[in-house]
């Protein structure tokens, strides 16, 4: 269960919600230039354009669950269960598995447009990292400043949605919400008209009566909706602190809070970190769901020519600044 998102304003941000009911031994990850990045069954990519983003690292492999690349490209994976398909591998086709599938984008791609002629010839591989690590089944947005779009690899092979939200969740696939937003085109974010009956006395007696009707359970599509409209409606800020504040405003929007949703398994799905990644500058702001202090990472305070990947701790423990 996830939301990810884009505003663009003055600066081009990226970001989303993970919520999982574990935690995945996630960090704030740097992929420098000249890190080698190994491939299943390409050669390796010894230079590629650095990265930011959250993942967890095993055998020194960096599998990101999103990150931005140093030219304003961003990426992330959600889960997309029961619709996921990955496939065999197949003679003159690209074939990545899924877990290096953003690397393997971001790594060449500076904007979406290139990420597009790349994905003409993919073929998503069902090849674990490892046995014991089993693939997750996903579906993607890939954005930049200009677009977005969304990739989704299926029993009937891949597929490739503009995305004019800008706005991704989890269930259904997505060809869904192009139809389902429909469901909602009369809400507003201003004082609504009475259409109900002009010859009745009605009016609205308080604040935020056009959005009556906005979901605000914790489903896929609930979220989706909710977050979508809060994005298009949006106020403009120019300032950069203001735009952060707003990303994540709408990231708590749509929020897991502990105990609201439990799995059949018994446990509580939580938003376990949210992130808002300045695109054009590639600083990754995050907080957690123990520590919500947002903490903030520039790619650019590193060298970007290194070849060793710089790993960064989440604290956990809840910041405060203490004014007495």
């Amino acid at each position: 269960m996830c939301t990810c998102l884009t505003l663009n304003n003055n600066k081009f941000y990226f970001g989303r919600n993970l919520d999982l009911e574990y935690n995945f031994g996630q960090k704030v990850v740097i992929t420098p230039r000249n890190y080698a990045i190994s491939l299943k069954e390409k050669p390796i990519m010894a230079k590629h354009y650095a990265m930011i983003g959250m993942a967890s690292v095993v055998a020194d492999y960096p599998l990101y669950a999103e990150a931005v690349n140093e030219k304003g490209l961003g990426m992330a994976g959600l889960n997309f269960p029961g619709n996921a398909e990955y496939f065999a591998s197949v003679e003159n086709k690209d074939n990545i598995t899924p877990y290096e599938f953003i690397p393997w984008i971001l790594g060449q791609c500076s904007t979406v447009s290139q990420a597009r002629e790349l994905l003409i010839n993919i073929n998503l591989l069902n090849i674990p990292f490892m046995a014991n690590l089993p693939l997750a089944p996903l579906h993607w947005m890939i954005a930049d400043k200009d677009e977005a779009i969304v990739v989704e690899s299926m029993k009937d092979g891949i597929h490739i949605y503009d995305n004019p939200f800008n706005v991704l969740t989890n269930n259904p696939p997505f060809n869904y919400y192009l139809m389902h937003l429909n469901n909602y085109l009369s809400l507003t974010s201003s004082n609504p008209a009475n259409t109900f009956g002009k010859e009745l006395p009605l009016t609205a007696y308080g604040q935020g009566f056009g959005g009556i009707g906005l979901p605000g359970d914790f489903s896929p599509s609930s979220r989706f909706v909710k977050a979508a409209f809060l994005r298009a409606n949006s106020w403009p800020e120019n300032d950069d602190e203001a735009q952060i504040a707003q990303f994540f405003h709408i990231l708590d929007s749509v929020a897991m809070v502990k105990g609201a949703v439990i799995t059949p398994e018994g446990k509580p799905d939580i938003t376990i970190y949210s992130c808002c990644v300045n695109a054009e500058d590639g600083i990754y702001y995050y907080k957690t769901y123990e520590n919500n202090q947002i903490q903030a990472i520039d790619m650019h305070k590193i060298d970007l020519d290194g070849k060793m990947l710089s790993i960064y701790e989440l604290p956990l423990k809840q910041g405060y600044a203490k004014q007495n």
